[in-house]
């Protein structure tokens, strides 16, 4: 008998996010269908984290992978730079009918990283080019943005991106509105904002994601946004991981009165089956680059940038995601989890429990190392045929839409097992 794939794997994979010496071999997955993935070993697993936040219909999608197979056909790949096809121009057309802002112009890239870098970098050179000094940036504390030198310096200084530090260019990051401290938000921010350096505001609206699924005031961020904008700081919504349905709308932007100058899109946005990423800017922004002069140009891109198979997936996603029927599913989705949180959102073991929409975070409060404690819930859930991914000591859950409310109570049920843990236990 042949070697199995952890086996395989431990001798020439390196993982993300991985203590490679101290971590268990790789779980072999070989198929997925639904909510959920099945091993090697025949096992299958409930994907209550849509694998990294980027399945929204269920593994395998029959209408998805029908879509993609049929545009294998036609055309697979073709130089983005002179030329242009139509999965690429109907995606651009669809996600600027429906984002929430002013958008007019799509710049595609490869994942939500390099969308946020397509993003700082059309602020910067914008400024420059319209004799705007202002170009330093602001952020929130405990933010996450991507892993691209320029998604890493315009976030937070964490254990993430700590050995590259002195690397990255200077931000400032602020204490984000979280309940009981969103006067001293904005007052900080006001207080930044007068000193007329800022040129650009990047924020991940409502829910802090990686961060720790920390969520903060609507209202104090609204606040925040028509102070930057009076203050013509420019607007940059990181809807990576909240776009397409996550919060309960389509954009958590849509909870917000004032809107972005521009957003970056990824994750969800093929529904789990191909990287893509989008950066959507305002037309003003556009204009900005319009010149005689070839350097004035954005000269950036990427070789697969606008592939034709992922804006197909993208399209195909889109038509699932808006049909009334997934509407329905992120509602009872969100309506599960706000009744989870009635039941334990003042046991004892927790220190919050909360939910936005389909995201549902509680944090333990225990004395364990965080590290320690994530592992010990992961292998926990693990047994119990369920795929978690931990941020410390906060639990989250972000399922894909396709999950059921059996399948949710089974979640919560094992969630209520380790509410009985004691750090004697763990």
């Amino acid at each position: 008998m042949g070697q199995s794939l952890r086996e395989r794997d431990a001798k020439c994979i390196w993982h993300p996010f991985t203590q490679m010496q101290t971590a268990p071999a790789a779980l072999g997955i070989v198929r997925g269908a639904g909510a959920y993935l099945f091993a090697e070993n025949g096992a299958a697993y409930l994907d209550a984290i849509s694998s990294w936040w980027v399945n929204l219909h269920g593994h395998a999608h029959p209408h998805i992978s029908a879509r993609i197979a049929e545009q294998l056909e036609q055309l697979e790949h073709v130089i983005f730079a002179g030329m242009t096809h139509a999965p690429a121009v109907e995606l651009a057309e669809k996600l600027l009918a429906i984002a929430p802002g002013a958008f007019a112009r799509v710049f595609y890239s490869d994942n939500g990283s390099t969308a946020v870098e397509t993003a700082l970098k059309i602020v910067i050179q914008f400024r420059r080019q319209n004799n705007r000094a202002q170009t330093r940036f602001l952020c929130l504390k405990h933010s996450y943005h991507g892993d691209t030198f320029g998604a890493m310096s315009a976030a937070d200084r964490t254990v993430f991106n700590r050995p590259f530090w002195s690397y990255l260019f200077a931000v400032e990051a602020l204490e984000p509105p979280l309940k009981g401290f969103e006067a001293r938000f904005l007052e900080e921010l006001q207080s930044k904002l007068q000193e007329g350096t800022y040129g650009g505001f990047i924020y991940e609206p409502l829910i802090l994601g990686a961060g720790g699924m920390r969520i903060y005031s609507a209202q104090a961020m609204n606040e925040a946004l028509v102070m930057c904008r009076k203050a013509d700081v420019l607007l940059i919504a990181d809807e990576v991981m909240t776009g397409f349905g996550r919060t309960g709308p389509l954009f958590a932007s849509e909870r917000l009165s004032e809107k972005p100058d521009l957003i970056c899109l990824s994750k969800g946005l093929t529904g789990g089956f191909l990287p893509l990423g989008a950066t959507l800017a305002t037309q003003a922004i556009y204009e900005g680059f319009l010149s005689s002069e070839k350097e004035r140009a954005f000269l950036h891109g990427h070789s697969y940038t606008a592939n034709p198979l992922c804006c197909t997936a993208a399209l195909a996603n889109l038509d699932l995601l808006l049909n009334p029927v997934c509407k329905a599913q992120r509602a009872t989705i969100a309506q599960c989890h706000a009744q989870f949180c009635q039941r334990y959102a003042v046991h004892p073991r927790l220190l919050r429990c909360e939910s936005l929409g389909t995201i549902l975070a509680l944090e333990y409060r225990s004395a364990q190392n965080s590290e320690e404690f994530a592992r010990r819930l992961t292998h926990f859930f693990l047994a119990e045929g369920i795929l978690i991914r931990p941020l410390g000591k906060v639990l989250y859950l972000l399922p894909p839409y396709c999950i059921t409310p059996l399948e949710l109570e089974r979640i919560y049920s094992i969630i209520a097992q380790t509410l009985e843990w004691t750090d004697a236990t763990i």
